[in-house]
């Protein structure tokens, strides 16, 4: 089998196949992708999230120092010693589980705390946890989302919001286009109980900012609801790091705020912050909550923690900011493109799977860890390797993938 002719679209549905024969088929199609030196995926690490990570070369079987860009912890708090002091307290005092779902036995007075962290930190009147990003959106939306109501979508929201929606009707509108979301309000006028407008805060392939001053704006016009995931703006974007509807001087204004505690905050699971109505109805109705175990209080203790750096600690977000500043001034610099990019997401726009799939293999042996995002992930025109920066990543690391990135982008006729 040649990967080179096929994607992963084309194992998405095989027909007159079972299971297996399915399955046997894709592993061929891996087979092939590692033999080229094209799978760059589940590349173990030896050591986690840092600006320089040691990961066992799968090719070669040696252990490589490599430049890490592809890590959503944006601010280090995986290993900063508040993080891992709070978590190692929790631990010690509540043991390593929470022993049931939070309904009915598992609500720790620790887990009460982060939900009162969270909702103050989000400038919301309550809130609710989940042990995972996914869940929090899809549980949600699954949950308060009925037959006679409607889901306005951003058409680059993220899979789990999509999921979320499932059981209800939707309708996409273009990307951060207003006049398409004006026009999308407008064709709903009157029809259903409730319209819900969703969409990312940062998006988290191509790093650009929604206009959710605008969205809510328009919202209000309309008799709309609006929930914005925060998963690339908490911690990153806001006067003090506390989001999108900071950045617009929105706080309060926006129905739902959704988010995960897995990308700046650096540990694990999701919340939603609303309403107390809102979030009691999510306590009985949302069936990740309800039927997944508590969050282990060690996840809970380093949370709580973590949003205290991030407000205690600003000189962490000013250095991932600096350094945001500087790869993209070098980036363009060198004639890359970037899209839309205005956050710590920075996409290098190719629009050809195999340049894509090439230049990340060359990459990965010059010791610089990307990630290749190829369609059906994207449209095929806007094929891409996707980085993110870190507050820890020093001048001397973003040059060495600086000048990796020029020798492959004139290589392979990308700039």
């Amino acid at each position: 089998m040649d990967s080179r002719e096929l994607s992963l679209a084309n194992f998405m549905k095989v027909d007159d196949v079972d299971i297996m024969g399915r399955a046997k088929m894709f592993k061929e199609f891996l087979d092939d992708t590692m033999d080229k030196k094209h799978s760059q995926y589940r590349r173990v690490s030896l050591d986690g999230s840092g600006p320089i990570m040691r990961v066992q070369d799968k090719y070669t079987g040696d252990v490589k120092e490599m430049v890490y860009l592809a890590s959503n912890d944006y601010l280090n708090l995986t290993k900063h010693p508040r993080t891992i002091a709070a978590g190692k307290a929790a631990l010690e005092k509540y043991g390593s589980g929470a022993g049931s779902v939070p309904l009915l036995g598992g609500t720790l007075d620790l887990h009460i705390e982060l939900e009162e962290r969270v909702a103050k930190f989000k400038g919301s009147e309550a809130a609710i946890i989940y042990t995972s990003g996914f869940g929090s959106n899809a549980g949600t939306l699954l949950s308060i989302l009925q037959e006679n109501d409607i889901a306005i979508l951003d058409m680059l929201v993220h899979a789990s919001i999509i999921d979320g929606c499932k059981n209800t009707n939707t309708k996409f509108f273009r990307h951060n286009d207003m006049d398409s979301l004006e026009h999308a309000l407008t064709r709903v006028k009157n029809k259903y109980n409730t319209k819900l407008i969703v969409v990312d805060g940062v998006y988290s392939m191509d790093g650009d900012i929604a206009k959710l001053d605008k969205i809510v704006e328009l919202a209000h016009a309309h008799g709309a609801y609006v929930m914005v995931d925060e998963a690339h703006a908490s911690g990153v974007i806001g006067k003090t790091g506390r989001g999108t509807p900071q950045h617009f001087d929105i706080e309060g204004k926006v129905d739902i705020v959704a988010g995960t505690f897995s990308k700046a905050l650096g540990v694990v699971g999701g919340f939603i912050a609303a309403k107390q109505e809102l979030i009691e109805l999510l306590h009985f109705y949302s069936r990740p909550y309800m039927f997944s175990t508590a969050m282990t209080p060690q996840a809970a203790g380093s949370l709580i923690a973590a949003m205290d750096v991030i407000e205690e600690e600003p000189q962490l977000r000013e250095k991932l900011w600096s350094n945001i500043n500087y790869f993209k001034e070098n980036l363009l610099s060198l004639g890359f493109k970037l899209g839309n990019s205005e956050t710590a997401i920075f996409p290098i726009i190719i629009g050809d799977d195999w340049k894509v799939k090439e230049a990340c293999r060359r990459l990965h042996e010059m010791d610089i860890y990307v990630n290749p995002v190829l369609y059906p992930a994207v449209p095929k025109k806007l094929a891409r390797i996707r980085m993110s920066i870190m507050s820890a990543h020093e001048k001397e690391h973003l040059d060495k993938a600086l000048n990796a990135l020029e020798t492959v982008g004139r290589e392979f006729n990308i700039i």
